[in-house]
């Protein structure tokens, strides 16, 4: 039996609220460029080119930047993605893709 105390958008409220969420950190290396940075996110995540500069920035400068916070599934798809992307064609000592990883969010949302 429905409980007439809730009206149903709080209801689905509640149960996404349950979901936990995970972001997707791309790593930074010498080994790429900015520009395939630009590039790989721009591809792999639909970034504009400030978005995508934004985030090549903060990787260079802080070692690490939180590209998107999403549901698990979603964010080892996008971590897949980038280990698979290949490697920088404008460094020849660039042997592979960058690295990323996919820590729980917590409480925090990005």
């Amino acid at each position: 039996m429905a409980n007439p105390s809730l009206a149903p958008d709080v209801a689905i409220l509640e149960r996404e609220q349950l979901v936990p969420l995970y972001r997707v950190v791309l790593l930074d290396d010498n080994d790429h460029t900015y520009d395939y940075v630009i590039e790989m996110l721009q591809k792999i995540f639909i970034f504009t080119l400030d978005q995508a500069y934004r985030h090549a920035e903060e990787v260079d400068r802080a070692g690490r930047t939180v590209l998107i916070t999403c549901e698990l599934r979603e964010a080892e798809f996008a971590r897949d993605q980038i280990q698979a992307y290949g490697p920088d064609w404008r460094l020849p000592r660039s042997k592979g893709s960058m690295s990323a990883t996919v820590e729980p969010a917590g409480d925090r949302q990005d």
